[in-house]
């Protein structure tokens, strides 16, 4: 069965470097993670999703706050009374053991041996699809194939929990790739609840049940993926979640479903979402936020569209980038998929972009300071 881990209130402190007082890596998240559940820590460096993630594991003492799993208060269990299985970043693995040792090394600590050791053993290489690299040494591997055995390592003690501190982040782009998905559906199958630390948007996006992004030890918002980067609830949250273009605007009207909102750029119309923003009121400062790829260039002229100068062009072939400005002399950037059946004027020619309501995404003020 399942685990839920609960977090409450936890703070992490240490005495601050060269003043007094103390620096806070963790300040107060309260999350509940759920039972099976594939939970991504995201954020940039320093914001704490690390020390969140070890004092889960029972690496590091917290200084308030309480951590349960079920309902069982782990906050001061010691890590091996807490049944979790952690993989890290740089493998660690015993260059003497063969495969089969290292996957077998947690087992040696529980006093598991003979059929039921092999068994458990052969079991966790074939979910990681390891079966018959068991006499090999970790130098006779490559390192996602190291990986591999790190993770077959921490899932052959049955944990309850299964914690991973960025084990992609050593590997290069395609080995990346590659695991994202074999990772998940270990993780799935096996049914663990486990928990994900990485600063990798897209290994978030790809692979997570839901994630909690993290800013100077505190939890920014939690949702699905999609959730987060369709309703973003701040501006740090739009721009570290994929690229963004950001207006200042005014509301100059609302009306069932829509706001039309006024920015120097022109006219945004954006679909009223209950809860985006929940009081907007004509007259109301706002920021507006619109992705890459909800830009839509058009003939200049056309209806309802921004009239801007096409500035650069990069060809990827799948993709076109372009960079466009307008009379305000603020920038967008627009992402065109297959370019050659949309194809673009001349840099220095005017042209339009359109946006449609939903893609256009309102943030109160207030968020933008955050």
């Amino acid at each position: 069965m399942s685990t839920a881990i609960h977090v409450k209130a936890l703070v992490k402190e240490y005495p601050a470097i060269g003043r007094a007082g103390v620096t806070r890596a963790v300040d107060g998240p309260t999350l509940t993670i759920e039972p099976g559940e594939l939970f991504f820590l995201l954020g940039p460096s320093g914001c704490g999703k690390t020390t969140l993630l070890r004092m889960i594991a029972g690496f590091i003492d917290p200084t308030e706050g309480t951590i349960a799993f079920d309902d069982k208060d782990v906050t001061h269990t010691p890590p091996n009374k807490r049944n979790t299985g952690m993989v890290f970043q740089s493998y660690a693995l015993w260059p003497h053991m063969t495969v089969a040792q290292n996957v077998g090394f947690g087992l040696d600590v529980r006093k598991v041996s003979g059929t039921d050791k092999a068994q458990r053993i052969a079991e966790a290489l074939a979910q990681v699809q390891m079966t018959g690299y068991e006499s090999r040494k970790p130098t006779q591997l490559s390192g996602g194939q190291q990986q591999r055995v790190a993770l077959a390592r921490a899932l052959v003690v049955r944990p309850a929990v299964l914690l991973l501190d960025e084990p992609l982040s050593n590997l290069d782009a395609k080995l990346r790739l590659e695991l994202r998905s074999q990772i998940r559906r270990v993780c799935k199958d096996s049914g663990l609840t486990t928990v994900y630390v990485t600063h990798d948007q897209k290994e978030a996006l790809s692979m997570a049940d839901r994630v909690a992004i993290m800013r100077d030890g505190k939890v920014c918002q939690i949702g699905t993926p999609r959730e987060l980067y369709r309703k973003p609830n701040s501006r740090f949250v739009a721009a570290f979640l994929g690229e963004a273009d950001f207006f200042d605007a005014t509301v100059v009207e609302v009306r069932p479903g829509k706001i039309t909102l006024e920015t120097k750029a022109g006219q945004l119309v954006a679909d009223a979402a209950d809860e985006t923003p929940p009081t907007a009121a004509v007259g109301q400062a706002v920021e507006v936020c619109v992705r890459p790829e909800c830009w839509k260039p058009v003939e200049a002229g056309t209806v309802g569209s921004l009239r801007a100068k096409l500035t650069e062009t990069i060809y990827l072939g799948e993709i076109a980038q372009h960079v466009l400005e307008f009379a305000s002399g603020q920038h967008a950037h627009a992402a065109v998929l297959n370019p050659e059946l949309t194809p673009l004027h001349n840099p220095g020619d005017t042209v339009g972009l359109a946006v449609a309501p939903r893609d256009v995404i309102v943030l109160t003020r207030s968020e933008h300071s955050k």
